[in-house]
């Protein structure tokens, strides 16, 4: 599990790819000094697992096997020789919750639409997945290239296309790759674990209620007393029984 709190900046040393994998090789520097074979590293917000040891020469060097899903389905397939990543290690148990609960499990990839660069701070908007759009909220937690972040403007539900803004001070642009991110750039988004739990609640509490008015509706249709008309006559019969036998 991760905070969505930048530890630092990687560059990307080389990528190898193989059919519908790639193995990427991330410059970390000493980030990973003590990351073990097997360990894990956030990587604009994409959870890695180590797969080499660094050598004694570049004990830097971070590299991790991905499958072809991940590639199309977050930006580290648009990664190339040079570029620069956000990284953060795995959160102690025993460390600070300067974040909030993200877990390395990217739900779609977005697209910068636009940033407004000021002296004190910036905009930017993101273009997200249509599907993304109900989880996301004004004030809400969300993860932007592992980034943790609060949202200041949401599209809506009417909107053309989905969407999400969110302001980023000196210390965010200056400490994460989006203070040079150009417009265009693909964006790794992972919405807020809670929301995507509670609409997955609702989703079968919604079912439950369909097929309660399905029940209901059937049971409607059959009449109330469905006993045979001799059925139906037999408390007289059996007053009538009771006197004969008297």
């Amino acid at each position: 599990m991760f905070t969505g709190i930048i530890e630092g900046l990687g560059t990307v040393e080389s990528i190898e790819y193989t059919n519908d994998s790639a193995a990427i090789t991330i410059d970390a520097g000493s980030l990973v000094t003590d990351l073990e074979l097997g360990g894990s590293l956030a990587v604009n917000g994409v959870c890695l697992t180590s797969t080499r040891r660094p050598t004694e020469q570049r004990p830097g060097l971070f590299t991790a096997e991905v499958m072809g899903e991940t590639l199309r389905l977050t930006g580290l397939g648009t990664l190339n020789t040079g570029d620069r990543v956000n990284l953060e290690r795995c959160t102690p148990a025993s460390g600070r919750f300067d974040g909030h609960v993200v877990q390395g499990h990217v739900d779609g990839r977005g697209e910068l639409l636009d940033r407004t660069d000021r002296p004190d701070w910036s905009t930017l908007r993101i273009g997200i997945p249509s599907e993304l759009a109900p989880l996301t909220a004004i004030k809400g937690s969300i993860a932007l290239n592992g980034v943790s972040l609060t949202l200041t403007a949401v599209s809506e539900p009417s909107a053309s296309s989905a969407w999400v803004e969110v302001g980023l001070i000196p210390a965010t642009l200056s400490h994460t790759t989006f203070g040079q991110l150009p417009v265009g750039a693909a964006v790794n988004i992972e919405v807020d674990v809670f929301a995507k739990y509670t609409a997955r609640l609702l989703s079968f509490r919604t079912a439950d209620d369909s097929v309660a008015a399905d029940a209901g509706t059937a049971d409607d249709a059959v009449p109330s007393d469905s006993r045979p008309a001799s059925a139906s006559s037999s408390p007289s019969n059996t007053t009538q029984q009771g006197v004969d036998h008297d």
